[in-house]
């Protein structure tokens, strides 16, 4: 991996560029192998060096950050003026996010867990962004403040790009307040019960921070009984009104013969925990695994729960979107199976994109998109070399790997 100095970073992209070199954008490198592989042999360029927070705009709730700063720091940095980043942990950050990854490298991912709920995702906390173009050219969409509309929204493009377009080198994101009050809630019973109540909660006039499915080897995992289950968390600021709603919807859990659990905050961030996966240690876990983003309309979630082919599969759904993650040892889940799944998932409405899978496997990470062709127009447009993540283009069913060289 290449970690320039940041005012070594442009020239060495130029050069690049003018050796028609392929190479991958990186942030931290916490989850390189993630998506569609790249050659063995491909230049990693990472933006670590480039981890500062320029500017904090408290009374405006934006932050303005470099994108190599890891998320983990910005939140940090952020809770000491009461304020935080509405995003969840990505998935394998372990304890209190240690292995969180840069904000530059969660953004081009471009992927939320339940926190969505109610902050909607990845691309709609960002209000605008600063970029180096596969010729060494900076770009800058958007602006620092949230009114900003002006110009193309080149910000929602780079959102889930996963490096195909140019590298992120700084952020303006919105902030909120950190929520004073924090409760949660458990339920299992019933799947139909438990689905009239996801819908409930949905359209209730104060949203959840999160509804999510559960599986039942998650639940296991958690220490529940061995069946699916809603994991629900609320936050306000006043903990009369938080009160009302925990017992609001205890009551008509309870009518509807389900199972709830109230959780404390300290009860709620050890189930949210469970539902992050282990640690991200290369030498234990990485490439002998399986790592599965599911999704599916969100009226099948329950449907996809009780399907056999996720049987015996530790893995959460989010309510709202139907979009979720599943994981198991590479033993445990035969490649046959998670090529059931992947049609099951688009049977019921939807897709299924590997982020890992174990050596040997050579599934395609994710099939064409409808929208192909102008996914391929829009890469010729920023990187007409096709020098980067060469073979990694969301959307784009991967050929085979060639040289990076």
């Amino acid at each position: 991996m290449i970690t320039p100095e940041p005012d070594a970073l442009e020239p060495l992209v130029r050069e690049l560029h003018r050796q028609a070199t392929p190479w991958l954008p990186a942030g931290q490198g916490t989850r390189l192998p993630w998506g569609a592989p790249v050659a063995a042999d491909t230049p990693v360029v990472s933006c670590r060096m480039l981890d500062r927070l320029l500017e904090h705009a408290v009374g405006d709730f934006t932050v303005t950050v470099q994108a190599g700063m890891p998320l983990r720091d910005l939140q940090a940095a952020l809770a000491e003026q009461g304020q935080w980043l509405a995003l969840d942990w990505p998935w394998g950050s372990g304890a209190a996010g240690q292995d969180s990854g840069s904000i530059g490298g969660l953004v081009a991912r471009g992927m939320a867990a339940g926190l969505r709920q109610r902050y909607l995702g990845v691309r709609d906390q960002v209000i605008g962004l600063t970029l180096l173009r596969a010729d060494g050219t900076a770009a800058r969409a958007g602006g620092k403040v949230v009114k900003n509309v002006a110009g193309y929204d080149l910000v929602r493009l780079f959102a889930g790009s996963w490096g195909s377009l140019g590298l992120i080198t700084e952020l303006s994101l919105r902030t909120y307040p950190l929520p004073r009050q924090r409760r949660g809630l458990w339920l299992q019973g019933d799947l139909a019960g438990l689905e009239r109540l996801r819908q409930k909660l949905l359209a209730a006039a104060l949203a959840p921070e999160l509804v999510d499915w559960w599986s039942a080897p998650l639940a296991l995992a958690a220490g529940q009984a061995p069946q699916p289950g809603l994991l629900v968390s609320l936050a306000s600021v006043s903990a009369a009104a938080i009160g009302a709603q925990l017992t609001e919807i205890t009551s008509e859990a309870e009518a509807a013969g389900l199972q709830p659990q109230r959780l404390d905050c300290e009860r709620l961030e050890a189930f949210r925990a469970v539902a992050l996966g282990p640690g991200l240690d290369p030498a234990k876990s990485q490439g002998q695994r399986w790592l599965l983003r599911l999704g599916v309309l969100p009226s099948q979630g329950m449907a996809l729960l009780g399907d056999p082919t996720l049987a015996g599969v530790p893995g959460w759904l989010e309510g709202g979107s139907g979009l979720g993650l599943a994981w198991a040892p590479a033993p445990q889940l035969p490649a046959y199976r998670v090529e059931q799944l992947r049609r099951r998932c688009q049977e019921l409405g939807g897709a299924l994109t590997l982020l890992e899978q174990p050596p040997g496997a050579d599934l395609p990470a994710w099939e064409d998109a409808p929208s192909r062709p102008l996914i391929e127009a829009i890469k010729r447009q920023f990187d007409p070399s096709q020098q980067l993540a060469r073979g990694r283009l969301p959307g784009v069913r991967p050929g085979p790997i060639r040289s990076g060289s």
